[in-house]
């Protein structure tokens, strides 16, 4: 009357080899976070990055994976552009998903909120968008925060070179978001107009819900700026191009790209293609191997895109697709998803083909942003398409 429980006993046994034979792990996902604003108006940045992953996933899934065989995964929350909502996020991510490589989003503020944490946690982070200069310089030791995007103190440089060159400016005049994103670009602004031995015409700040702005640009004409530099993201740099049409002020904006992260021209109205913004990518143009690759796997995957004109902003999609490659290397390179080699596995990256440039060891302990002044594009939007300027 035993007998049916001993060979119940003896297949749970078996059972129990067969799993203990299996490799460990061999099923498992590596995880890899993203904390983005997926709401809002910057929604549609958070889609291009959420799009450029998850198209760098798809091929590295289909080489194999990572590790031996282990598979990627992408696990996404909405920061909504609120540093408490992305710090929550993070610590999700880190605790509950325990995510290999955690991507920050958009905004620089939040970013900054997050990067400590990664720090203290010792989880790799990868800002594949904001630009602030303290996201990687942070004084940290080790430091746990990567990037593939453009960096605020580089930016500075370069809106002036362009707002010198393109427009033959002499006296800029500043107007920036009141938060540390904001805080950041004044000093790489400022900065950069000392090297050459000049200074703002004035600075003026906004805030991020700020429907009018023309106080503080009044101020800045009767100070007689000849250029702006703009820094904001949609929703108040649109508020600025509408508070120039209201005073009749056609004076050149050269901005950050704050502008290319969601619904800028419904929100500026027709001028919103009189400003002039930075970029680290392009669709247009002559197309590499890995740029047709990508635009076709792109037009595969999600029906709305139909050519270069849809992949907007390219620079989103651009950035998160080198970034998660870059990931995926280093994490080759560790063997492994603990924190600490990762973070190592970064610094014996050799070289990759990517989308933006051909990465020639990108990162090491002294440089952790793997784009330059080199790589950066200047752009405008014609008809809602982000396009290069024409020279």
């Amino acid at each position: 009357m035993f007998r049916p429980q001993r060979r119940a006993l003896i297949a749970a046994a078996a059972a129990a080899c067969v799993m203990t034979a299996l490799p460990a792990h061999a099923a498992d996902t590596i995880k890899i976070g993203l904390i983005t604003a997926l709401s809002g108006q910057s929604a549609r940045a958070g889609e291009a990055l959420t799009r450029g992953m998850t198209v760098a996933i798809d091929d590295i899934n289909a080489r194999g994976g990572l590790l031996g065989g282990r598979k990627l995964e992408l696990v996404r929350r909405d920061d909504e552009g609120n540093p408490a909502k992305g710090v929550l996020a993070a610590r999700e991510l880190i605790y509950k998903e325990k995510v290999a490589v955690l991507f920050g989003g958009l905004d620089t503020p939040v970013s900054m909120a997050i990067v400590p944490i990664a720090n203290q946690e010792k989880v790799p982070f990868m800002g594949p968008w904001a630009a602030g200069t303290p996201i990687t310089h942070n004084g940290a030791n080790p430091n746990f925060a990567f990037r593939v995007s453009a960096v605020d103190e580089v930016v500075d440089k370069a809106m002036l070179q362009y707002a010198q060159k393109a427009f033959g400016a002499t006296k800029p005049g500043l107007i920036l978001v009141n938060n540390p994103w904001g805080e950041s670009n004044e000093k790489g602004i400022v900065a950069a107009l000392a090297a050459k031995g000049s200074k703002p015409v004035g600075v003026e700040k906004f805030e991020a819900n700020d429907v009018d702005v023309v106080p503080q640009l009044g101020r800045l004409k009767a100070a007689g700026a000849d250029v702006l530099l703009m820094v904001g993201n949609v929703g108040p740099s649109a508020q600025v191009v509408k508070s120039l049409d209201r005073m009749g002020w056609k004076v050149p904006v050269v901005s950050h790209w704050g502008p290319a992260g969601g619904r800028f021209t419904e929100l500026a109205g027709p001028n919103a293609r009189n400003v002039h913004f930075v970029q680290t990518y392009s669709f247009f143009g002559t197309q590499t191997p890995v740029s047709t690759r990508v635009i076709n796997e792109l037009k595969a995957k999600y029906s709305d895109v139909k050519g270069p004109d849809d992949i907007t902003p390219a620079v989103g999609v651009a950035n998160a697709y080198d970034a998660t490659q870059l990931a995926a290397l280093a994490i080759a390179r560790a063997g492994s998803t603990k924190g600490d080699a990762v973070r190592e596995g970064f610094y014996k990256i050799d070289r990759y083909e990517g989308l933006i440039k051909t990465y020639v060891k990108p990162f090491s302990p002294q440089q952790h942003d793997a784009l330059t002044e080199n790589d950066y594009v200047w752009a405008q939007f014609i008809d809602n398409r982000i396009v290069p300027v024409q020279k």
